[in-house]
């Protein structure tokens, strides 16, 4: 009988590569929470806009966006102004850009002389392209 050392078979070599695999699952979840949440980015301002068989996305080659919620406060471009100022804010546009649109979403709410006082601040900055922004009427048998 002989007293020998026991053959043993060697384990598998230690792995030098990284292990891709835990990465890109990380990737693939930001990816779909960042495709979920991109569209609740557009607008943070809550309007109930009045409906318009032509309404569509037009694409102003410069344009600023003017808002009025229920309330009657202004916004230009997501910030809070007074009238007063929207006039200097919007000189200070043209002067930039003749050509810039002014496009004017205003809750339906909104009384349309408050409208029209916008719409005059505007032209009083020598802006005369006015834009009005409405959605789209559900189609017929939806509400």
């Amino acid at each position: 009988m002989s007293f020998g050392r026991l053959d043993r078979t060697s384990g598998a070599a230690p792995m030098s590569d990284i292990n891709m695999t835990p990465l890109i699952d990380v990737m693939l979840v930001l990816v779909v929470i960042f495709i979920i949440t991109a569209p609740l980015l557009v607008s943070s301002i809550k309007l109930d806009l009045p409906k318009a068989d032509t309404a569509s996305a037009g694409d102003a080659p410069s344009s600023v966006t003017v808002v009025m919620d229920a309330t009657g406060q202004i916004y230009l471009n997501e910030q809070t102004v007074a009238l007063a100022d929207l006039t200097r804010q919007l000189t200070l546009s043209a002067q930039a850009n003749p050509q810039t649109e002014v496009l004017l979403r205003a809750d339906q709410s909104v009384p349309y002389g408050r409208i029209v006082e916008v719409m005059g601040a505007a032209q009083k900055a020598g802006l005369n392209r006015i834009g009005f922004v409405a959605d789209a009427p559900a189609p017929a048998g939806k509400p």
